[in-house]
This record gives structure tokens, C-alpha cells and sequence, in this order.
């Protein structure tokens, strides 16, 4: 979907949004890479160990008049998986792109180098863009929300101006999508929350 493929490079060279930062394990660390943290806990006047474990999600198998409801749940699965590393390259690269421009005061030379970023942009992710459907799409400006703590319109706005964002904004409503659209985590997302989160732990 060429439409998602231009808001996404747009998106990409935002200047005035700052990445979330992946926290960096200190080389010299003697920790595990896993380990338990046990704390003596009294009940009933017995002191015993015990550990806090991560929340596990148990999901049932439908009856056969929901089968269409988990044939959607599925293929919702399905699409988070294709678009959700996109959004989180986003992210990424706009800490990389953020942080080159701190150093570049020169005007010309920050256009000249954001145009760099744009060809290597288009050279690699062209053809997976083209492939995306208009769901897949959608889920994306959502997911870019959910990364970068800012609408894919306020993106625009921000870097291209109050008219590129709303020129823009028209185009994706004529293909039934919203760039104003917000990331709900414990509201109408809250289900693409808890498959990010599976997906996250490596159980999904």
C-alpha cells in the first residue's frame, strides 16, 4: 500500500520526537542473564521463600459458535506480526535520526542528509510496504502511536507542516484510515496489547 509506504518514510524524519531508549546491560555485569529474586514471606507462621513470576495469560479454545470470532482473533495475530517490527523500526530509527541531527546545525546539510536516510528507506522497505493491505496499514499508524508516544498526523505536522499533515490526513480518509488515530491499551487496543505483550515474551 504505497499510501502507509510515503506516511511511514514522512514519519521517519521527524525532528523533534525522542526514541524510547533500549536499556544497554553493562558489560562487566557478574548477574545471570536469568534469576530469581527469593523472598522470605510468612504465612500462618511459617516463613517460606517464595518469587514473583511473570503474568501468564491462559486462553481457551472457542465453542464451534465462536469459531469465526477466533478465526478473526488469528488473523489479527497474523497482521500485528507483519507490521509490528515496522513500527518498532520507527522508533529506532527515529533515535538514530534525532541524534545525527543534534550534530548537524548546518540547514543544507541536515536536508541533504535526511534525503540520504529517505533513498536507504525506500531501497529497503519499498517492496514489504507495497504488500501491506489497508487493515495492515491501520494497524501500523496504531502501532507507531504505541512506539513513539506521538499520531502518525502529529508526525507530519510536526516535520511538514500544518497543510502536509492535512493534505495527508485527507488522502488516508479516502482509503478509510485515520493518521489521527490513537493507541488504546486498556480501552479498543486492549487486545492487540495482550497479543504484543505474548509476542514480546516469545510465546506467540
Amino acid at each position: 500500500m504505497r499510501l502507509i509506504f510515503a506516511i511511514l518514510v514522512i514519519v521517519l524524519f521527524s525532528t523533534d520526537i525522542s526514541g524510547q531508549k533500549d536499556s544497554i546491560r553493562n558489560s562487566n555485569d557478574t548477574l545471570p542473564e536469568s534469576f530469581y529474586l527469593l523472598q522470605k514471606v510468612n504465612r500462618d507462621g511459617v516463613t517460606m521463600p517464595e518469587v514473583e513470576i511473570k503474568e501468564v495469560t491462559v486462553i481457551g479454545r472457542p465453542r464451534a459458535q465462536k469459531r469465526n470470532e477466533y478465526r478473526k482473533y488469528e488473523r489479527l495475530i497474523f497482521n500485528i506480526k507483519r507490521v509490528y517490527p515496522y513500527a518498532m523500526m520507527v522508533r529506532q530509527r527515529l533515535t538514530v535520526v534525532n541524534e545525527a541531527l543534534k550534530s548537524i546545525d548546518n540547514e543544507k546539510e541536515r536536508k541533504d542528509y535526511l534525503k540520504d536516510v529517505e533513498k536507504d528507506v525506500f531501497a529497503q522497505y519499498e517492496g514489504d510496504m507495497r504488500q501491506m493491505t489497508i487493515t495492515q496499514g491501520r494497524l501500523l499508524i496504531k502501532l507507531i502511536d504505541r512506539e513513539t508516544q506521538n499520531t502518525s498526523y502529529s508526525l507530519i505536522k510536526d516535520y511538514r507542516g500544518k497543510f502536509s499533515a492535512a493534505l495527508w490526513q485527507g488522502i488516508a480518509r479516502i482509503f478509510g484510515t485515520n493518521l489521527k488515530e490513537e493507541f488504546d491499551a486498556y480501552g479498543e487496543d486492549a487486545v492487540i496489547e495482550q497479543i504484543i505483550r505474548e509476542i514480546d515474551a516469545g510465546r506467540l
